[in-house]
């Protein structure tokens, strides 16, 4: 979900909550598929069949590339998420995620807000 539209729809604090349960649970995928390719290392066997030994080399190929791409999609959101909430503090105040989206620049990754407490307006890079 795009900042500007998790904002609007959810609060600040929801999206970033929501961004990290995501990114959680590709670190619980990437963990699993890990899981997967201990299993597949522990049936081979080379004195198998060789429709068998091409299964199990399918498993592994399918179990790697998913967990690559699950520990990628992780670290993605999990940095995505932190760096965005390093920004969400009032630069004035330092009151931290109490704002108002005013504007939102999707091309330049940019979103416009200002603050509920002391109505001070600040961008935030995504």
């Amino acid at each position: 979900m795009q900042l500007a539209q998790g904002i609007r729809k959810h609060g600040f604090r929801k999206w970033y909550e929501r961004q990290l349960l995501q990114s959680h649970a590709h670190l619980v995928l990437t963990f699993l598929s890990t899981i997967g390719l201990f299993a597949t290392f522990e049936v081979f066997d080379r004195r198998a069949p060789l429709s068998d030994q091409l299964g199990d080399l399918l498993s592994v190929v399918l179990c790697t590339a998913v967990g690559i791409w699950a520990l990628r999609r992780y670290l993605y959101l999990l940095n995505h998420a932190e760096a965005t909430a390093h920004q969400a503090d009032c630069p004035q105040c330092k009151t931290y995620a109490r704002f108002d989206l005013l504007d939102d620049d999707a091309r330049a990754h940019r979103v416009e807000v200002r603050c509920r407490h002391c109505g001070h307006r600040w961008p935030i890079q995504y």
